[in-house]
């Protein structure tokens, strides 16, 4: 405790990754001018480190060489050392990550780029340990490895570096080649669901042995793919994918059954042992994507898992002036008096502490049962614990338990001699218990910084549950969350987004002394959830917004000559590209939400360039969506639309009358990918 040894600038920053480091032995600067100024007047090479604050491997390299004195000083005598958060800087970070995977085939983070004085990489990779073992190289050597090259062959670096960044300008070009025009959506529709329906796991649904990610983009790729050909076999394939995919997710150990929300990916193929942070964009993107599966099947189960994850995000994530945190950590101290934190520690459960908490006789049930036996039995619960060892290579959860749903309500129900309704209400019993009893664990650190991005996909989560599910509260909290947005994330002045802001002291909303500007993302995820709310309230200034944030769009990131939008605006110099992001990942990229928010504008303004500009979006995609649209389900989705055109559903009648509520309810309680 005490005072710290060390403090670097990093102290004056608002981002919590960067406070994380700002009492590190190394003398870190963030991304700005006085950094590169002070490697142009020295002559020094500068080392980037791009992370996030929930990122474990991120802690694990803090942890060994940038908490470490005699690294520490290896890095300042040769380096200038910048650190940035991925989230606040998503430009820089794709900028290096592009080089990063383009010269290792490989990517993640924590990210460690060595770059020249003017910004150009010539080496790089991830994580690092911190000294040279049997397979690997140590951080420290490859300090010094480059330091020495630096002073040896300063020349020959400088020309690497130049022919580096030619290539990737060269590689990393998307744009319109000669007169190609939208691709044909039947073909691009039918090859992506081929691919997704190859690489899709039959038992347990997701699409890839392991890890698995909760990809949103793919589910939302089926449902359409579903609404448009209803009557076919793979129609009916594709809806039978989806859905169960999604019951496999809601009861595996990816879902926190205890505490609520999802986890931000398994590393099984049962989605049973997560890596356990809890990130804002699953929580916006699945709540959305449940509320799709309630208004298909019309099956409660569903609907329960939306509410489950909103209450998570009302609770737990929210802002008290509005808006939504970014992230929960994995990793936290086990109990109060713990030295060091561990991964998953305030979700798992010992066998003999459940039954300690669980010991009440159940009623009905066959002799001797407690409550414990019937928890246990349901969420897969072992005497030594039910984790792989394998998939705990730090054994950090030898002897715990992840909970997940073993069995139906019925087969537990069978097996114990008791009803279904009874069970349902007796594992609510326990679920709450468990929950105070978790409460009393030291929580995970909350990354209160908010970003207008995510704020967006979150807003659309609540809009479109509060639609689905009939739920007013839901309507309204999104509509807080984008007054939040109004007041901290928009600048009236120049008519433009900010990228983040920051829970300060007291619980007061703060800025940066410079704020980053919104980048293509929050503009594109702002104007979807604007949309979403405006369709679940019907109240018109959203919808106002929505369409002067869509013209500023336009303004700063248009690529009039290859068509599409750049990810950043032009004219910073720090910035060495301008990229367009090419592949739907964990969130979609931009591009190919924007194709469905631009036909969403022309139908509500009349204003018809903007379908052009989504076809010539489509256009500078073609090869892409016709070669491997599995890297681009959002986009294909928007294919389609765009080739379906929107129908418009106009309702006349006094707002407040419940012959017109009716009608409203009648048009939202069913799934029409095409409508406005």
């Amino acid at each position: 405790p005490g005072v710290p040894r060390h403090t670097n600038r990093l102290i004056n920053e608002k981002s919590p990754y960067l406070l994380q480091h700002a009492h590190n032995p190394v003398d870190w600067y963030p991304w700005g001018q006085e950094a590169f100024d002070k490697a142009k007047t020295e002559n020094k090479l500068i080392f980037l480190s791009v992370g996030y604050s929930t990122c474990h491997w991120c802690h694990v390299m803090e942890e060994e060489s940038f908490k470490n004195k005699e690294i520490g000083d290896i890095m300042n005598e040769h380096f200038v050392c910048i650190k940035v958060d991925r989230e606040e800087r998503p430009d820089v970070d794709k900028v290096y990550m592009t080089f990063v995977q383009a010269t290792s085939g490989g990517g993640g983070w924590p990210m460690s780029v060595w770059l020249t004085p003017d910004l150009k990489p010539f080496a790089g990779g991830t994580y690092f340990p911190p000294e040279d073992g049997v397979r690997h190289v140590g951080f420290r050597t490859v300090l010094l490895r480059i330091a020495e090259q630096w002073k040896e062959n300063k020349d020959a670096l400088l020309q690497s570096s130049q022919r580096i960044l030619l290539a990737l300008q060269h590689a990393s070009e998307i744009r319109v080649r000669g007169q190609e025009s939208p691709p044909p959506a039947k073909e691009v529709m039918d090859t992506c669901f081929q691919q997704l329906s190859r690489s899709y796991d039959e038992d347990y649904g997701g699409f890839s042995k392991a890890p698995k990610f909760p990809t949103a983009v793919n589910l939302n790729f089926l449902f359409t793919y579903w609404a448009l050909h209803r009557t076919t076999p793979e129609g009916a394939r594709a809806l039978q994918m989806a859905l169960h995919t999604l019951k496999m997710m809601a009861r595996g150990g990816i879902h926190d059954h205890i505490g609520q929300g999802f986890h931000r990916y398994s590393t099984d193929q049962h989605w049973h042992v997560p890596h356990f942070e809890k990130m804002l964009y699953d929580q916006g993107q699945l709540a959305a994507v449940y509320s799709r599966a309630f208004q298909i099947s019309g099956d409660e189960f569903f609907a329960d898992v939306v509410r489950d994850i909103l209450l998570y995000v009302s609770r737990d994530l929210s802002d008290e002036a509005g808006g939504f945190y970014s992230a929960e950590d994995a990793d936290s101290y086990p109990t109060t008096t713990s030295k060091e934190k561990r991964e998953g520690a305030f979700c798992v459960w010992a066998a003999q502490e459940l039954r300690a908490l669980l010991p009440d006789p159940v009623e009905g049930a066959t002799e001797g049962t407690i409550l414990g036996d019937v928890f246990m039995h349901h969420y897969g619960v072992e005497e030594a614990g039910n984790v792989d060892p394998m998939k705990d290579p730090h054994q950090e959860l030898k002897g715990k338990n992840v909970l997940i749903a073993c069995c139906s309500l019925e087969q537990t129900a069978a097996r114990f001699g008791l009803e279904p309704g009874q069970l349902s209400a007796l594992l609510q019993e326990c679920q709450q218990r468990l929950s105070s009893a978790r409460a009393q664990r030291p929580r995970p650190h909350l990354d209160t910084k908010m970003l207008a991005a995510w704020n967006g996909l979150m807003i659309s989560g609540f809009a479109q549950a509060g639609a689905a599910l009939a739920e007013q509260g839901y309507v309204s909290r999104a509509a807080e969350a984008a007054a939040f947005l109004r007041t901290h994330l928009f600048d009236p002045d120049s008519g433009r987004l900010l990228r983040s802001c920051y829970r300060g002291k007291d619980n007061s909303v703060e800025q940066s002394a410079v704020p980053i500007q919104g980048f293509l993302e929050d503009y594109v995820f702002v104007i979807q959830a604007l949309f979403d709310l405006y369709e679940a309230s019907l109240e018109q200034g959203w919808l106002e917004w929505a369409l002067h944030l869509q013209h500023m769009q336009d303004k700063l990131f248009w690529d009039p000559k290859g068509f599409a939008y750049f990810s950043t605006e032009a004219g910073d110099p720090s910035l060495l590209l301008r990229l367009k992001d090419d592949q739907d990942g964990a969130e979609p990229t931009p591009n190919s939400i924007t194709v469905t928010n631009l036909l969403r504008a022309a139908c509500y303004s009349g204003h018809m360039d903007w379908v052009e500009k989504a076809g010539k979006i489509l256009a500078a995609f073609s090869e892409r969506l016709q070669k491997i649209p599995i890297t681009l389900p959002e986009m294909v989705r928007a294919t389609a639309l765009f080739h379906h055109t929107l129908k418009q559903v106009v309702i006349c009648g006094d707002p407040q009358g419940e012959d017109t509520k009716e009608m409203l309810h009648c048009v939202r309680s069913i799934f029409s990918p095409n409508k406005v």
